[in-house]
């Protein structure tokens, strides 16, 4: 089922050529160097930056392929976003009970977000970048004017599972634990509550015409809200719908199909139209190396449309990327990882797919040809978020090492 043709390998070395290495002085290859880097055994023990971190693979920041690193948070950093006008300050949020918003340009930080009582598992910023939004484990939420650096709003709510801007007012939606979806005018604090079942909302998301929300439950069930009027307009569950929680959802650029992820192993392509499953995608073999049986064994972690081809991607906990096309719903690619992955993203406007991992690299993956473009090193823990500018000449990384990492993504074709 894996299309990848007999000229992949001449694929792999052309993207890999970002310069030209004169091998008589006994260098290896650009493709030695991108392929072995994560097995090559580094001797280099004088680096002391890694500050006494280890995990069971032992990773060592011997490479730093980033351009700065954000290191004031005091704790393992969950969660960074970027400003969505210029692309220009990122967000970051910590299991130091802070988020900070800093410059890209320069580490420099630009508004400290203190109060919190527990770890900020959310922080993004307004569809203006005007506002930013952080919330703690605990649910305690604050807003804070960029600009003035001042707290403007703040509530408090159950166990925050996700925050989120609406797309184009200024607006905040939240999901909790106990299975509430809240929505507030900001700065009034005007609010609305969508009711269901007492099952967490795992997952949600505004769709782009900003009058619907998709919302994922624990029990497996994906509901669309009516903003305005306040009722769930479709209920997915049952034989068509998954069979375990939701942990992550996305839709494609002009709102016309849903895409749910699930501890299931599945992926259900859902119409909001309609509220009908049009497609299931799932990888019918591979459990979690050593997984305990269980639905858990090979959860969907995180899923994503491409938006010039009609792919998607799903990321899985056993360290599988999985690339389908959503016209025949065949597996075009399967892109093994060494750990499980946390997180992918599409650019903007190309066919590479991001992802970030346990092992603590961020990656570039063609999806025409499953081939690796690139690989970035520099976290000694692993990576738990990560976010892409527009251009997809930038990624900011969220680690467990305390750190926060800028990268130049540099590509051949650019």
């Amino acid at each position: 089922m894996d299309n990848t043709d007999g000229n992949s390998i001449e694929i792999y070395g052309d993207e890999e050529i970002v310069e030209v290495i004169d091998l008589d002085e006994s260098e290896p290859g650009p493709d030695d160097l991108a392929g072995d880097l994560e097995d090559v055994d580094f001797e280099d023990a004088g680096n002391t930056d890694d500050e006494g971190w280890e995990t069971e693979d032992e990773m060592e920041a011997e490479q730093d392929d980033s351009e700065l690193t954000f290191s004031k948070h005091s704790g393992s950093v969950f969660c960074v976003s970027l400003d969505p006008a210029t692309n220009s300050m990122a967000v970051t949020g910590g299991e130091d009970d802070k988020a900070y918003v800093w410059r890209l340009s320069d580490g420099e930080v630009l508004l400290e977000c203190t109060g919190h009582k527990d770890s900020v598992t959310c922080a993004v910023f307004s569809h203006d970048s005007s506002m930013v939004a952080s919330g703690d484990m605990s649910g305690l939420l604050k807003v804070w004017k960029v600009e003035t650096k001042e707290e403007i709003w703040s509530f408090e709510v159950g166990d925050l599972e996700w925050l989120e801007w609406h797309p184009c007012a200024p607006v905040l939606l939240a999901g909790t634990d106990d299975g509430n979806v809240w929505m507030w005018k900001i700065p009034s604090g005007d609010c609305k509550t969508f009711q269901s079942s007492a099952c967490q909302a795992t997952s949600g998301k505004v769709l782009p015409d900003g009058k619907r929300a998709v919302v994922g439950y624990e029990d497996g069930t994906v509901r669309f809200w009516d903003l305005k009027a306040g009722n769930a307009v479709h209920v997915v569950k049952g034989q068509d719908g998954h069979q375990g929680a939701l942990t992550c959802l996305a839709c494609n650029k002009d709102g016309s199909l849903v895409l749910t992820g699930s501890v299931d192993g599945s992926a259900k392509l859902i119409n909001p139209a309609t509220g009908k499953v049009v497609g299931s995608f799932s990888l019918e073999v591979g459990k979690a190396k050593g997984s305990k049986e269980g639905e858990e064994s090979n959860s969907v972690e995180s899923v994503g449309f491409c938006n010039i081809l009609p792919l998607i991607a799903l990321a899985y906990l056993d360290g599988t990327l999985a690339i389908f096309d959503i016209s025949t719903q065949i597996l075009r690619h399967r892109c093994q990882h060494e750990a499980g992955i946390v997180h992918l993203q599409w650019e903007e406007s190309s066919s590479v797919v991001s992802t970030c991992c346990l092992d603590g690299a961020l990656r570039l993956w063609d999806a025409r040809s499953g081939n690796i473009v690139s690989e970035y090193h520099g976290h000694t823990a692993e990576i738990l978020d990560f976010s892409i500018n527009r251009e997809g000449t930038v990624a900011v990384t969220a680690s467990g090492d305390k750190q926060a990492k800028v990268f130049c993504i540099q590509r051949p074709d650019r």
